[in-house]
């Protein structure tokens, strides 16, 4: 009585159906997307917040960079615009492009850790 398995010609659990390397692939291509998702979150978060940087630095809004960013922050928080409305200009600007960020990468890593062990 060598043979252990329940029944023969059963796959374990822990076993995917069908070919081995298509199980490897799919694998590879949930990794590489929750990469790209990861990424993607934090690049939108990191213009968000040094938009926030150079506004209250004081940055030269008529250079070429600084419109760049600012253009890219706008698009990006556009959703976002005015939930919050201050006197203060440095505090509003903190609370409306912060915002966005803080949900950009909420969102953006918790889809690839999702994705990332799928």
């Amino acid at each position: 009585m060598s043979n252990i398995d329940p029944i023969p010609g059963t796959h374990a659990y822990d076993q995917p159906q069908g070919r081995p390397h298509q199980y490897e692939r799919s694998r590879s291509t949930a990794r590489r997307t929750a990469l790209a998702i990861h990424t993607i979150a934090d690049i939108a978060a990191a213009f968000l917040g040094l938009w926030i940087l150079l506004h209250l630095l004081g940055a030269n809004e008529a250079n070429v960079f600084v419109e760049f960013v600012h253009g890219t922050a706008d698009w990006l928080a556009g959703w976002s615009q005015d939930i919050f409305t201050m006197d203060t200009e440095g505090l509003r600007v903190l609370l409306n492009y912060g915002l966005p960020a803080i949900i950009y990468l909420l969102v953006g890593h918790g889809i690839a850790a999702r994705l990332g062990r799928a």
